[in-house]
């Protein structure tokens, strides 16, 4: 992957639970960094097909890895900021020469 091939911009979130002022907590999200990415539209085998079917979409984000990127974890998530789309990270993989990863993502569906 080029660096330059990384046309998107991403904010990267993870959960985040914060006290409601009455003894227990709200569940939130926070973005944690901002990033370049690279989509590709995953089509073709049977799983992605049926989720499509029932409006998922899913995709392999490609971002830099760095110190902040290799904490991200399958509970977080990725929204695009041109867009605006939430995307729930599914697996989180490096890549051959390391430095990016690989973050197979899916919209559509609650996490």
């Amino acid at each position: 992957m080029n660096p330059g091939h990384l046309e998107e911009r991403v904010y990267l979130q993870r959960p985040t639970a914060t006290p409601d002022g009455m003894g227990g907590t709200e569940a939130g999200w926070a973005d944690v960094f901002e990033t370049r990415a690279h989509f590709r539209y995953l089509r073709g085998t049977e799983a992605v097909m049926a989720g499509r079917l029932q409006g998922r979409l899913t995709i392999v984000a490609t971002i830099p890895s760095h110190h902040d990127s290799r904490a991200v974890t399958p509970d977080w998530r990725v929204r695009d900021a041109r867009t605006e789309t939430i995307y729930n990270v599914r697996s989180v993989v490096p890549s051959d020469d390391r430095a990016f990863l690989e973050l197979t993502c899916e919209s559509g569906v609650a996490t």
